[in-house]
């Protein structure tokens, strides 16, 4: 099923067709739903955003399966919308056969590098953050072994992973650090069930602090770990709320201010790659009402000395994508 909606600040829903020219953005899902508390969702919020600032008026469109990338950032540029963001490192062939068809309109893409005159390419630096709830998890482990519930075993996913072994062992350098991915196809993006039998099989294991970074199917992981009494991490979206209580932070991408950014910036907008690290503000962990009371002040504190460190270059945490080698490991 094909859902294509334009979002005014009406909130009026109107048929995406053919004959319509004016530029406005558009906004394209990866696999796993828009509302899916996460990465898709942060993309949503940003949108929404830039709507309710402005009052203009948007397009999204969300795929059912992956045969149809091309055939919907195609229709949305052929529609006139412009700039035309998309979600997710597995639309970067995407927008290679795409964008260069399409000269006059502008394409972000979030979470991957395409290399062409009209993209905008923003990418983050997980391994950044997830090295702070790393060094989070670690503070508040009890066991000794905290885990990691990854979606498809990718060089993007490895990079939280060895982020968070990096922070953790920081902390506590005997501290196991267990590691699984969920599938290797993109259902491994959506698919809670699966997410929370990994995520117990873990815990069997003693793992007390479990990190998701697996869109749609960290909803079990999470679920899991309040479950079975221990604390879970959420991710790009704040994912605090979910669990209260339960959930230790979330290590945060600032996916929706990159949305922002471009819906702003609107058509013509400036193409290259924007690097969001934690200098520029990109990544960073979720604190608030929900879980104040599990984060003391002194865990905080190392925490905000090493986010400091981190921005001015003094800690440098090694990128799993620049040699698929993790020290942590």
């Amino acid at each position: 099923m094909i859902r294509i909606s334009t979002f005014t600040g009406a909130a009026s829903v109107l048929a995406l067709t053919a004959g319509m020219a004016q530029a406005d953005p558009a906004l394209m899902f990866d696999l796993g739903g828009k509302f899916d508390k996460s990465f898709n969702e942060a993309a949503y919020n940003g949108a929404e955003r830039w709507r309710a600032e402005t009052g203009g008026t948007y397009r999204e469109i969300e795929m059912q399966a992956a045969a149809q990338r091309v055939q919907f950032a195609r229709r949305l540029a052929e529609a006139g919308s412009n700039p035309v963001v998309v979600m997710g490192f597995q639309n970067a062939p995407t927008l290679e056969e795409v964008a260069p068809d399409y000269p006059d309109t502008s394409f972000v893409l979030i979470d991957a590098v395409v290399d062409l005159p009209n993209v905008r390419s923003v990418i983050f630096a997980e391994h950044e953050g997830s090295y702070l709830v790393g060094m989070l998890a670690a503070m508040a482990n009890e066991t000794g072994t905290i885990s990691f519930v990854g979606g498809m075993e990718i060089p993007l996913i490895a990079s939280f992973a060895c982020g968070y072994a990096q922070g953790a062992k920081a902390v506590n350098p005997d501290i196991n650090v267990i590691v699984n991915y969920t599938g290797d196809t993109p259902a491994a993006w959506n698919d809670p069930v699966r997410g929370g039998e990994i995520a117990r099989a873990q815990i069997s294991q003693n793992s007390d602090v479990v990190f998701a970074a697996a869109g749609g199917t960290g909803l079990g992981v999470l679920q899991a770990a309040e479950d079975a009494g221990v604390f879970s991490i959420g991710v790009d979206s704040n994912q605090n709320h979910l669990h209260p209580g339960s959930v230790l932070t979330s290590m945060l991408k600032l996916v929706d201010q990159a949305v922002y950014d471009a819906f702003t910036d609107g058509p013509g907008l400036e193409a290259g790659v924007v690097q969001m690290d934690l200098a520029a503000g990109g990544v960073g962990y979720a604190m608030d009402e929900h879980n104040a009371d599990l984060i003391s002040d002194q865990m905080q504190e190392m925490v905000e000395a090493a986010k400091a460190a981190i921005s001015t270059g003094e800690l440098v945490v090694h990128d799993y994508r620049v040699d698929s080698v993790c020290p942590a490991f």
